[in-house]
């Protein structure tokens, strides 16, 4: 049976329907009843982010607010609002103009579960890597028809300066990272750099410079980006896709013994 409530500007809308349109924030919410309150408080902010009726930066009712809304106590509040902190989908900040605001979208949040995953062994960066280098492959053919002359350079800069970092013996992980957000940006696509960017991010976890028993660690790398990015200038997506195919092949030791 449906049940209709009033929502934004008297319109009445059914309850039942996750979906809400531009009503005030206290009128958002209504009384829930389940064994897992805070759950399900949780589900019903992720929808109104979702909608876009919560957009990044607006702020939440106040926890009394919200008790009052949804007739729970201030405890399950809290609790379902760690949960969305845990999340990413909110910060909370204290002092006078503190509250619970809704965060923009962020590589950083999605990088932070997988950080989460390979400290307890559930995924290897060794599988991360993989995957960024597999996903890279399928933006060849948008690079090679979006890239610039500026785009170029910058990749070019990357490489002069891996190759003088090789000559002084302190390569390490970040100028290889730093060469891959360049080439994903390439693509132009502001979705696409967020995925790739995620990868980066976790996959900084494990930088560190050369050591002794790594002489050659970055030789054959950085000499793939360099080819890489003469097939590109080149407009030849079919040999940069088998030069990053390589690429991936050559899973460098310290990613395989970490798990």
């Amino acid at each position: 049976m449906m049940t209709m409530v009033k929502g934004f500007g008297g319109a009445m809308v059914d309850s039942d329907s996750e979906s809400v349109s531009r009503q005030p924030k206290t009128l958002m919410f209504h009384p829930v009843n389940t064994v897992r309150v805070s759950s399900i408080i949780v589900d019903r902010i992720k929808v109104l982010i979702r909608e876009g009726v919560l957009k990044p930066h607006d702020k939440l009712p106040s926890e009394r607010e919200l008790c009052q809304s949804f007739g729970i106590g201030r405890a399950t509040v809290r609790d379902a609002l760690r949960i969305l902190e845990t999340m990413g989908l909110i910060e909370i900040r204290v002092g006078s103009r503190g509250g619970a605001f809704v965060t923009a979208p962020s590589s950083v949040s999605i990088a932070n579960s997988l950080n989460d995953m390979i400290a307890t062994a559930t995924l290897s960066a060794a599988e991360v890597r993989e995957a960024r280098l597999s996903f890279e492959v399928g933006l060849i053919d948008l690079i090679c028809e979006r890239i610039t002359s500026d785009d170029l350079s910058v990749l070019d800069k990357v490489c002069s300066d891996s190759l003088i970092a090789l000559e002084k013996g302190c390569y390490s992980l970040s100028l290889s990272l730093q060469f891959h957000r360049a080439l994903a940006h390439c693509a132009h696509n502001r979705a696409l750099d967020m995925i790739v960017d995620t990868f980066q991010v976790t996959l900084e976890l494990f930088d560190k410079p050369l050591s002794e028993d790594e002489p050659d660690r970055g030789h054959p790398g950085v000499q793939e980006h360099i080819e890489l990015v003469e097939a590109i200038r080149s407009n030849n997506p079919i040999l940069a896709k088998s030069l990053l195919e390589l690429h991936r092949s050559r899973t460098p030791f310290r990613f395989q013994m970490i798990a």
